[in-house]
């Protein structure tokens, strides 16, 4: 039974557009639906694939951006400049549109509702991603589970789910939420532009002491230096987890 399961999961599946919206200039978000869909837990992904009249095919990993809800699910895809799939993506597909798609995928960079620990989330870029599909599943599903997400991002404008965040840290949903910018930070902002540091982890993340599980997403060089820095503040490797993205032509 649970080969069979395993192997459903890695046919491919011919998913329908319900649904596009931008949320930046680059980042866009397709609503799919996908019949038969097994369902999914918060962090995991699935394969896109694309193929060309002439038969060429290629395909990407994307993570999934919602929460499970029956045969729909959410995919927030950022546009490469030299991209091979994800300029389609974002500025071609679709209403109505086929995609072809199988997953969902992973099972190690995954949170659970029943877990009771607090949650430490660090987004870089693009990274926030599969976090959102946690806290939105956290939402969706109120447990006993504090989260905090701490945000690494270019400039104000490459924010992803901006709106979506400041409602879900301002309703009393247990989500707090801490950003720093790169490169320019918005009007006001008393910190300077920079980098996750150590100072700004002990300010803004869980206390090692407290035991939470942390969920790490973002390119392979800003994973592997927040790791670092949350091992370097005392925090548990086991209870790290890391997921991370580099060039892979889009």
């Amino acid at each position: 039974m649970a080969r069979a399961t395993v192997l459903g999961r890695l046919t491919w599946k011919v998913a329908t557009v319900a649904d596009v919206r931008d949320e930046t200039p680059t980042a866009r978000t397709i609503a799919l639906d996908v019949p038969g869909w097994p369902g999914h837990l918060a962090g995991q992904h699935v394969d896109v694939r694309l193929t060309a009249p002439d038969g060429y095919s290629t395909q990407r990993s994307y993570s999934i951006a919602s929460a499970p809800d029956g045969d729909r699910l959410e995919l927030t895809v950022e546009r490469l400049p030299d991209g091979e799939v994800s300029p389609y993506l974002t500025q071609v597909l679709a209403v109505g549109d086929p995609l072809e798609m199988r997953g969902p995928i992973g099972g190690w960079f995954v949170w659970r509702p029943e877990a009771p620990e607090p949650v430490q989330l660090i987004a870089g870029g693009s990274g926030i991603v599969p976090l959102m599909a946690m806290i939105r599943t956290r939402a969706a599903v109120p447990g006993p589970a504090p989260f905090r997400l701490l945000y690494s991002v270019r400039d104000p404008e490459a924010t992803l789910y901006r709106d979506e965040l400041r409602d879900s840290s301002r309703n009393g949903s247990g989500l707090n939420v801490t950003y720093t910018y790169t490169r320019r930070v918005p009007e006001g902002w008393k910190r300077p532009a920079g980098r996750v540091d150590a100072g700004l982890l002990a300010t803004a993340a869980w206390a090692p002491e407290t035991g939470p599980t942390c969920f790490v997403c973002g390119p392979t060089g800003f994973v592997e230096a927040a790791a670092g820095l949350l091992v370097a503040a005392g925090h548990d490797p086991a209870r790290i987890r890391t997921e991370r993205f580099g060039p892979s032509g889009g």
